[in-house]
């Protein structure tokens, strides 16, 4: 009777204390484009914080209109204890106006404090880092200062935003401007992270995820 009853305490503990649930929302920086699935910011963090494989729902080439459209028809089981976005570097790189941006992101943002169980301190929004300061950058033709202003600007209209709903905000763009045309910080395509820059990135998303966490 008593190995039954210390059992049945287990089990209804397991069943009470679920392991968290982690959800990131996003494009080609989030699935980790050139780089190994175990490789990209999302499962390096999970492996960080002791968390079970994330659930990824990002696309190369992805713009704001498009994950909401994958949101859409993709099955969720909400709520998720922690929920990451970052998207935004393909509007800015298709010539997409900023208030474009505002609409668009915002509605993204209500969509993840929903399945985040409608907490926003259980969403952490991830900034766009800085795509001109890579050899495909510099290779593209565009103007890079340019490119770094109105990726700021993108940048700013997400942070206000995630400030007035509460939810969290992580700046990666000032390290992905450190040594973002280094060979070892890149894929080899020349454009996205590699795994090492993604290290980088995951050192300054945890406090704030294990933060978030601590929500639960």
């Amino acid at each position: 009777m008593w190995l039954s009853l210390a059992a049945g305490a287990v089990l209804a503990a397991g069943v009470a204390n679920p392991a968290p649930r982690f959800l990131a929302l996003g494009d080609s920086y989030t699935i980790g484009e050139g780089v190994a699935p175990s490789e990209n910011w999302p499962h390096q963090l999970a492996a960080a914080l002791h968390l079970d494989a994330p659930e990824i729902l990002a696309r190369t080439g992805w713009t704001t209109d498009e994950l909401s459209a994958a949101l859409d028809t993709h099955a969720f089981h909400p709520p998720y204890d922690l929920v990451t976005l970052l998207i935004g570097v393909n509007n800015q790189y298709r010539g997409r106006d900023l208030e474009n941006y505002r609409v668009e992101f915002r509605a993204l943002l209500e969509r993840a404090i929903a399945l985040a169980g409608g907490d926003a301190r259980r969403v952490l929004v991830v900034s766009i880092p800085d795509w001109g300061v890579t050899r495909f950058g510099a290779k593209s033709g565009r103007n890079t200062a340019q490119i770094a202003r109105e990726i700021d600007a993108f940048n700013a209209a997400a942070s206000d935003i995630s400030a007035a709903r509460h939810a969290r905000y992580v700046d990666v763009t000032s390290i992905s401007r450190e040594r973002g045309g280094d060979t070892d910080m890149l894929a080899t395509d020349g454009l996205h992270p590699s795994a090492a820059m993604y290290t980088r990135w995951t050192a300054v998303i945890a406090p704030q995820a294990q933060a978030a966490l601590r929500q639960r």
